[in-house]
């Protein structure tokens, strides 16, 4: 007699083993998965969050350096000004001087017969205005303040002759420069001191 076993309950069983096995087994990958993919997400973020603040401190700091560079052009520009009004004030302390021998050196270099009517002075550049008795006393006029060492290049522009009081008369317009190195070194030199006389 032959005994006969059947193994499909067996099997089967073992199939629905397998299978729950693999379910776990799957269950599990996703859990793992998705526990690393939100522990990614965290670091992330915490990643993203720290940038973050780090960027508000650098943009922070930017604006302090900002403002601390506006404040160094302004510092800047209020020193450029202050350097440019000692530049001025050390000019015109300079030129008070100047300007006293320029007018001492105009009436010593005058010509009897002539006088100005007008003087304007701009930068080095001096012009003058006046009448003369005649055109001769103007050439005078131009070789003093030619040979003067506050005064060089006289140029005559107009010269017109005009009746006044039944003499005729020269209007003239005459520019000069101010000469100021030859000035400078004049004045720097040494007076000369005459020999005393002999007594008799």
């Amino acid at each position: 007699m032959t005994t006969r076993i059947n193994l499909l309950p067996w099997r089967d069983m073992r199939r629905r083993e397998q299978d729950r096995r693999l379910l776990s087994v799957g269950i599990g990958a996703w859990v793992l998965t998705g526990l690393g993919v939100a522990f990614a997400a965290y670091q992330v973020s915490g990643m993203i969050e720290h940038q973050n603040s780090r960027n508000t401190y650098l943009q922070k700091e930017i604006t302090k350096l900002e403002s601390q560079i506006k404040e160094i052009n302004q510092l800047k520009k209020r020193k450029q000004a202050l350097l440019a009004r000692m530049e001025v004030i050390q000019q015109l302390q300079a030129n008070r001087k100047q300007i006293v021998h320029v007018f001492d050196d105009l009436v010593r270099k005058l010509p009897k017969g002539v006088y100005f009517t007008q003087l304007v002075k701009k930068k080095q550049n001096i012009t003058l205005q006046g009448f003369a008795e005649s055109n001769a006393r103007i050439s005078a006029l131009m070789r003093n303040l030619d040979s003067s060492d506050w005064f060089a290049n006289p140029n005559l522009d107009v010269i017109n002759v005009t009746p006044k009081a039944g003499n005729r008369i020269s209007k003239f317009t005459l520019r000069v420069a101010q000469e100021t190195k030859k000035a400078e070194q004049a004045a720097a030199r040494p007076a000369a001191i005459k020999p005393a006389g002999r007594k008799g």
